[in-house]
């Protein structure tokens, strides 16, 4: 029974040691979006102003107008410019510290699976995001203005509001740059041995479906947003049809080379 008690003491301490570690890489984490966030709510004015630039672009020059309604609005929408730009800002060193807390229980040639993942996360989420900001907003802000005029001796006018502004740039910048992430999201499941890519080709129909219904859920209900994610979509899903037909065909040349090497070695 003591030699049991003992293994039990034992089993506990690399766990205590592990749990100390991720209270550390959190503390970490944390403090470095606290400092994020206050330095973006320090330039928050500044950070609303390049997200307001699609929609300026779209008025009329000197005609576009931004209100807001309630007193307290405009202090929170900077203060949820701030928290969305601090993510962003401080993403580098959390990905940093997860990547420190995980990569110690990883043999060497899983690190060199995964660091291209770690590397296309960022580079494609900013991919999505540019489209959206410099591509599909101004194209769908023209469009949504294009409704203005005299409706029935009225003058239809658009006064958008800060926090409805805000949130519509926020849903078309988290929809493309998470959208965007579909390939490292299929060639995960494929590396994990969950899907293959013949698998991946005979579900395509289903996959064209899904796509258009995500663009249809993500964008505002407009044909030329849903078009705009779409589309792109289905070039980064075809994209990673090819790029799985590189990995499988070297992993089948690597699986025959250790086979031949075995043989060899016997």
């Amino acid at each position: 029974m003591a030699f049991r008690i003992q293994d039990i003491d034992d089993s506990q301490a690399p766990l205590l040691d592990h749990l100390i570690e991720l209270r550390a890489r959190l503390v970490r984490a944390l403090l470095a979006f606290g400092v994020a966030f206050a330095v973006c709510f320090y330039f928050a004015d500044h950070i609303f102003a390049f997200l307001v630039r699609p929609l300026t672009e779209a008025f009329p020059p000197g005609q576009g107008v931004l209100i807001y309604t309630k007193l307290y609005e405009a202090f929170f929408v900077e203060v949820k410019i701030a928290i969305f730009a601090a993510f962003f800002l401080s993403f580098p060193v959390i990905a940093n510290q997860i990547w420190a807390f995980v990569a110690p229980g990883l043999y060497a040639k899983e690190k060199r699976a995964f660091l291209p993942f770690l590397i296309a996360t960022p580079v494609l989420f900013t991919m999505g995001a540019a489209l959206a900001y410099y591509v599909v907003m101004p194209t769908a802000f023209r469009f949504f203005l294009t409704f203005e005029g005299q409706k029935g001796g009225l003058r239809l006018e658009a006064l958008p509001g800060t926090g409805d502004y805000l949130a519509l740039v926020m849903q078309f910048i988290l929809a493309f740059g998470i959208s965007f992430l579909l390939p490292v999201l299929l060639m995960l499941l494929n590396r994990a041995g969950i899907i293959t890519r013949a698998q991946t080709v005979a579900a395509r129909r289903y996959a064209i479906v899904g796509i258009f219904i995500v663009a249809a859920v993500a964008t505002p209900p407009d044909v030329i947003s849903q078009l705009l994610l779409a589309i792109p979509l289905l070039m980064l899903f075809e994209g990673t049809l090819i790029l799985m037909w590189f990995t499988e065909r070297r992993a089948e040349r690597e699986k025959a080379a250790e086979g031949a090497s075995a043989q060899a070695a016997e």
